[in-house]
């Protein structure tokens, strides 16, 4: 697969074209951040966008994720410089994100589509290299380049009313890519793909951060992203409730319930409690357990018994847990955190905020 070049040098033989090119990547101490919200607001009128938001970013990816109406296509809109800040600084590698100089180190996937329909893909993505100043024979390289690693050199010649959402999908990806920006900003970029052109895309992101590449990636589609990135920010009502990776998030909200299914195997045996005397048990030796659901009995599976515990702080739990199960000899078949994922948490998040 052909591997992008630097951007368009303003020197080159095509004076015509070179004259539109951008500026040059900026130089920054690697130490820096590759982006810098600090104390940033937005309002819309009598509205607030984003409150008092700081955010720093380097290489990696980062999911960004929260109800609708939490601020995150306000955030979006100003990392990618569409809009101004009414407080507060954005800056890319230290320069204004508003600036013609830090918008060509970002790459912007929308969410909504707007598209020139009777173009072709290939067409599509040729003109965003020519508006990116790059001279002819680049404009092609790097197109081909872009929708090779999209997974789309073969259908790009289509027209793109013809092109479903997954492919609308990534054809929007390759356009942010083409000037090979070390910042991408993602709005759903995996809604509408099938789940085959999922992990690839998943696999694409992976390798661009491998590169060095900083991914910061809005999406619904939690348990994808869970398992795609390297670190949450989780917005509520305009502000970023909590920035980490998803464990130490879950870590910080030890006095929050948790809720843990426990199947146990019946026996029939009158010398061993089944699970409605476990529940028993549990809520009156357990001081953590808040709430006991005994689940009916499955007609198929007659000999099974389950239970979803509602308890605080899951280390003492679990302590309890094992030694009542020890002493009182109970088989256990199963036993699952169930709200341990992005969407627990950020339900708990949003929840307590409520």
């Amino acid at each position: 697969m052909p591997e992008l070049l630097d951007p368009a040098n303003p020197g080159s033989r095509d004076r015509q074209v070179a004259t539109l090119s951008a500026p040059r990547p900026i130089e920054s101490a690697p130490e820096a951040p590759l982006l810098l919200c600090q104390r940033v607001s937005k309002w819309y009128g009598a509205v607030m966008g984003v409150n008092q938001v700081t955010l720093e970013l380097r290489s990696g990816i980062t999911g960004l994720v929260g109800a609708n109406g939490a601020g995150k296509s306000t955030l979006m809109r100003l990392i990618t410089g569409q809009i101004r800040p009414d407080l507060g600084t954005v800056s890319i590698r230290g320069v204004d994100a508003w600036s013609s100089a830090a918008r060509w180190q970002v790459g912007y996937c929308p969410d909504a589509d707007a598209f020139y329909e009777e173009m072709s893909g290939r067409q599509f993505v040729e003109s965003m290299a020519k508006l990116c100043g790059f001279p002819g024979p680049e404009v092609r390289r790097r197109t081909e380049a872009v929708l090779h690693r999209v997974g789309m050199a073969d259908r790009a010649n289509r027209r793109l009313r013809g092109y479903s959402k997954g492919m609308r999908q990534r054809i929007k990806l390759a356009q942010a890519l083409i000037h090979d920006p070390p910042l991408l900003v993602l709005d759903e970029p995996l809604s509408g793909i099938d789940p085959v052109g999922r992990a690839e895309m998943v696999t694409l992101f992976q390798a661009l951060a491998a590169q060095g590449k900083c991914l910061l990636i809005s999406s619904h589609e939690l348990e994808e992203l869970e398992k795609l990135t390297d670190h949450v920010a989780i917005m509520s009502h305009g502000r970023i409730a909590a920035v980490d990776t998803v464990s130490r998030i879950r870590d910080r909200l030890a006095d929050q319930p948790t809720t843990i299914r426990l199947d146990l195997r019946l026996t029939g045996r009158r010398d061993r409690p089944d699970h409605r005397e476990l529940a028993s048990l549990l809520i009156a030796d357990v001081g953590e357990v808040t709430a006991i659901e005994v689940v009916p009995t499955d007609d198929k599976r007659p000999e099974m018994g389950r239970l979803l515990v509602r308890a605080r702080q899951p280390a003492r739990f679990f302590q309890e847990l094992n030694r009542l199960i020890l002493e009182e000899r109970y088989e256990v078949v199963h036993l699952e955190t169930l709200d341990s994922s992005t969407q627990a948490v950020l339900g708990y998040l949003l929840g307590s905020r409520g």
